[in-house]
């Protein structure tokens, strides 16, 4: 039986409350979010303090141990920032593979949600579209989360455009250092550099899984989902090969953008168990 788009996101919601609780029940949520992104103070090490909180770069020059004293207990402001671009319109037409990797993002961002929720932090959420931002003010409230992925849910990325320019608008709204989620499939240049200087950004990249390990289809007709503009091509090995090689030239030269500012990134496929890649990758 075909589930109409309000139950589809309901299942969505679903599996994101189910891997939630898991990231509880399996203390993974230090390995996301971490202790801290700084620290209050340096102090000399005493029994009965964690061993692994001792800096041993600072414990090696003053010849005695010291730890990090971090601020484990202040409250932690978690932004999660979609990209919703009309590259994320990939598949065969008729099939719900279209909409695979906005419901990937749909459903990270839930996850990101609730854990963040759950681990008694403050929300905020964004989402790019047609080159316009949407803001959902930072909250505690699991309905505001729902909403917030619900808009991104049921967004028509048909005939629509992305500007990748949007460091400076998330550098202006996002005051307070935070931790940023980046999500979105990463197809064209974007220069994140002025947001690693005040927050922690991590940046996660959704592909459809036929986008990672194309098959050769024959003769097909391809959509253009910004236009809507149909053209005939034969997609076969010769085709294929170019089309890996253009990707992994854009996706180096995305890698080398992120590493040059020490910014995390996660691959995330359509086929992807996605708590096992935040915990496994962070």
């Amino acid at each position: 039986m075909k589930l109409d788009k309000f139950e589809e996101f309901k299942l969505i919601e679903i599996k994101a409350k189910e891997q939630s609780y898991n990231l509880l029940s399996g203390n993974h949520l230090s390995k996301i979010y971490g202790e801290g992104y700084d620290f209050g103070e340096l102090r000399e090490y005493q029994i009965g303090d964690d061993i692994r909180k001792i800096n041993w770069t600072i414990s090696a020059k003053m010849q005695r141990p010291f730890i990090k004293e971090l601020h484990a207990n202040r409250e932690l402001s978690v932004v999660v920032t979609a990209l919703i671009s009309p590259s994320l319109y990939f598949g065969l037409k008729d099939t719900k593979m279209v909409r695979e990797k906005q419901d990937l993002i749909t459903e990270i961002s839930l996850l990101l949600g609730y854990s963040t929720i759950y681990n008694q932090d403050l929300f905020t959420g964004i989402y790019y579209f047609n080159n316009k931002s949407y803001l959902t003010p930072p909250t505690k409230q699991i309905y505001n989360i729902e909403e917030f992925a619900k808009k991104i849910y049921n967004l028509n990325i048909l005939n629509s455009t992305l500007n990748y320019d949007i460091s400076t608008d998330l550098f202006s709204k996002i005051i307070n250092r935070s931790l940023i989620f980046i999500i979105g499939d990463f197809l064209e240049d974007i220069d994140l550099s002025i947001l690693s200087k005040r927050h922690e950004v991590v940046v996660i990249i959704v592909r459809h899984k036929y986008e990672v390990n194309p098959k050769a289809l024959g003769e097909i007709i391809l959509k253009n989902p910004s236009t809507e503009e149909e053209e005939s091509r034969f997609f076969g090995k010769g085709i294929i090969q170019k089309y890996i090689k253009e990707v992994k030239k854009s996706d180096d030269k995305l890698y080398n953008h992120l590493n040059q500012f020490s910014i995390k990134y996660i691959n995330i496929n359509t086929n992807d168990n996605i708590l096992d890649k935040l915990v496994n990758c962070l």
